[in-house]
């Protein structure tokens, strides 16, 4: 795949994982890759800081729930499952996703962690006020259009306190990074093709501008983390 011309523009090509029709042992042998993938290029580390925020503009209470959406195997909440345990916060994560391969792969990753649910679910299946704080990592940028719009006011209307996206910086250095990572680590085709993709369909700070014109969605603040990431929290009630 060519690098998209100075990836001026959101890509809006599928993914191979967005299409639920296919999956089966490449799409769960996707998973397993993906959590290298993460560890070296710290995707924990947003979905982590925007928690952080989130829980401390909320008083810091000593009980927290997160449903993380389009969760995968949920490799990227061990960090906030060992922050809850040393902060004292009795802390509960529901990991959802709509395959069943990424439902196998949690509960498998997950199978002696008593605080960790997972559920096979749609975002729109969700109900409102589900959880206080509702996560979405490398998850809004499968959307674009009204569509991404659709999903963010979803997953707001689906938290009580608020709404933490951790999405990539659309750039042509970690474009390069994770072409050159996706081939070095894996041969597996989900992670070939849609690793540099999902950096083509990533953020910039002005789509993060435009999304906070959306009604409800006043109180957005998005930041950039390493690696080439941005985090952005968005809560429930502004003040």
């Amino acid at each position: 795949m060519p690098m998209p011309k100075m990836l001026a523009a959101r890509e809006s090509r599928p993914e191979l994982m967005d299409d639920w029709s296919q999956g089966g042992a490449e799409l769960r042998e996707a998973f397993v890759h993906l959590r290298r993938l993460n560890s070296l290029f710290g995707a924990a580390g947003p979905t982590f800081y925007g928690v952080k925020r989130l829980w401390r503009s909320a008083g810091c209470p000593k009980e927290l729930s997160i449903l993380d959406i389009g969760a995968g195997s949920g490799d990227v909440n061990r960090k906030l499952l060992q922050w809850a345990t040393e902060e004292g916060v009795h802390l509960r994560v529901t990991l959802a996703d709509i395959t069943k391969e990424a439902v196998k792969e949690a509960s498998l990753f997950y199978w002696n962690e008593a605080r960790v649910h997972v559920v096979q679910a749609d975002l729109y299946e969700l109900e409102p006020d589900s959880a206080d704080i509702v996560t979405g990592t490398q998850f809004l940028h499968h959307f674009s259009g009204t569509e991404l719009v659709r999903a963010a006011k979803h997953m707001l209307q689906v938290s009580r306190l608020g709404v933490v996206v951790n999405d990539i910086h659309r750039h042509w250095l970690p474009w390069s990074a994770v072409w050159l990572a996706t081939r070095m680590l894996s041969r597996n085709p989900y992670i070939r093709h849609d690793g540099p993709l999902s950096v083509a369909k990533g953020f910039r700070a002005e789509d993060w501008q435009k999304l906070k014109q959306t009604p409800g969605m006043e109180g957005l603040h998005y930041s950039w983390r390493p690696l080439f990431r941005y985090v952005v929290t968005i809560p429930k009630n502004p003040g």
